[in-house]
């Protein structure tokens, strides 16, 4: 037996299945993992760009990088890791997606509980007032854009330095500690603290499927199987397997 069809047949029996996506999910999508050769992080110094306090002190500066992120994201389509897992969802074997992810991507796959721990890009909000509103609504014309309250108004995602949304961070810890599956999916999962979740299922007894070209920190200690291939062609894979199945 392959070892797509022996984790279609391990998620097919499991009560609560997860998947944890991080970066690696979306580069089949166009957009560029953050930390390699043609990512953001090659052109934007993170120190500079991507931290609060470089927003508060100088809006109009980091915009620029937003801008350019922005473009990069409307874009991208879902691949076929995106519409396998909303595929899942569907069926009712797979129960949440926890994405560290910012492009909406599983949403636009059909993905329907989805927990955004890094935020999204789909609406702006006053970084002063808090007001909200959609991003298509904004023009990018003038930057920094301005809230009527004077405000600079930011993305709606999380930068370095801020808290993750305590929503988003207690509906992940609560489905990473009721899961007997997690898949993870493009993640290295060694920023804090996404990098709780496999350990915090792990220890309740779950198992790991790690689905990842490159090995990472989990694959050393943590996951139980990794395949190492591209999700856009492993998890399809799974999906056909489990379809052989329920054919027989």
């Amino acid at each position: 037996m392959g070892i797509y069809q022996k984790m279609a047949d391990r998620i097919r029996r499991s009560q609560y299945a997860i998947a944890l996506t991080g970066a690696g999910i979306s580069v089949e999508s166009g957009i560029p993992d953050f930390r390699s050769a043609g990512g953001l992080w090659s052109k934007y110094d993170p120190l500079e760009f991507a931290y609060i306090e470089s927003f508060r002190a100088n809006p109009g500066k980091v915009w620029k990088m937003l801008v350019e992120l922005d473009e990069i994201l409307l874009r991208a389509k879902p691949n076929g890791a995106h519409l396998s897992l909303a595929e899942l969802e569907k069926r009712g074997i797979l129960r949440a997606i926890v994405t560290q992810n910012v492009d909406s991507l599983h949403q636009r796959a059909g993905s329907r509980v989805v927990v955004e721990f890094h935020g999204n890009n789909r609406s702006l909000r006053c970084d002063v007032c808090g007001w909200r509103v959609a991003r298509e609504a904004v023009s990018l014309a003038a930057l920094p854009p301005l809230c009527s309250c004077g405000g600079a108004l930011r993305p709606d995602l999380v930068f370095f330095g801020e808290a993750i949304p305590a929503a988003a961070y207690n509906q992940a810890l609560a489905v990473a500690e009721k899961c007997d599956f997690m898949v993870i999916i493009g993640s290295s999962a060694s920023v804090a603290p996404a990098s709780h979740l496999p350990l915090l299922a792990k220890r309740k007894g779950a198992f790991l499927l790690e689905i990842n070209p490159r090995a990472s920190e989990l694959s050393k200690h943590l996951t139980d199987v990794r395949i190492a291939e591209p999700a856009g062609v492993a998890l399809p894979a799974i999906l056909t397997a489990i379809d052989n199945h329920d054919h027989f």
